[in-house]
Order: structure tokens, then C-alpha cells, then sequence
């Protein structure tokens, strides 16, 4: 499937107790490409690995509601709005 698909199945199996126990959920995971196409279930498993989900049923929710299709929102650098400066606003010495 591709790369993130893998990692995606490596953390489930390492996530159990007995990796046997992630085998199902992980056969799931790769019938998904069956329905979605490999792309977008690579595209999904970046998705679940960057929100921390580890389950067939996010996966599977991730796809069904194309959020696969959405870039994945990164934290910027800097923020993006100015600190505001107005007589009406109190700043940190007002509140010793």
C-alpha cells in the first residue's frame, strides 16, 4: 500500500499486549483499499497516524468522510494575528 500504511500496521501490532490480537483489525485496514483505492487509504493512514488513532473504525470513518481528501493542519511557526493594542485592553501590569 505504501509507507504510512505500514507504520500504521506496525503501531497496531506493537500497540498490543499479543500482536495477534491487532491481526483483524489490521487485515480491516488493508481491505479498505479494496473499496477506497491505495492512495487514499495511504492518505487516511497519515491522517490516523498523526491524530493517534489506531483502530479499523477511525480509518474506515476517516475515509467514508473523505477527510483523507482535507491537508492535514499543521501548527505554524508563527501566529498568524498581531497582538492587539488598544486603550481599552489591560496588560499584564494590570493584574499584579
Amino acid at each position: 500500500m505504501g509507507p504510512k500504511t505500514a507504520e500504521l500496521v506496525e503501531h497496531i501490532l506493537l500497540s498490543r499486549k499479543h500482536p495477534e490480537q491487532g491481526y483483524r483489525t489490521c487485515l480491516g485496514i488493508l481491505r479498505l483499499a479494496k473499496t477506497y483505492g491505495d492512495q487514499r487509504l495511504e492518505a487516511a493512514s497519515t491522517s490516523a497516524l498523526a491524530a493517534g488513532a489506531r483502530s479499523y473504525r477511525h480509518v474506515n470513518s476517516i475515509l467514508k468522510n473523505g477527510l483523507d481528501r482535507v491537508a492535514l493542519l499543521t501548527c505554524p511557526e508563527e501566529p498568524d494575528h498581531v497582538p492587539v493594542d488598544h486603550e481599552n485592553v489591560r496588560g499584564a501590569d494590570y493584574y499584579q
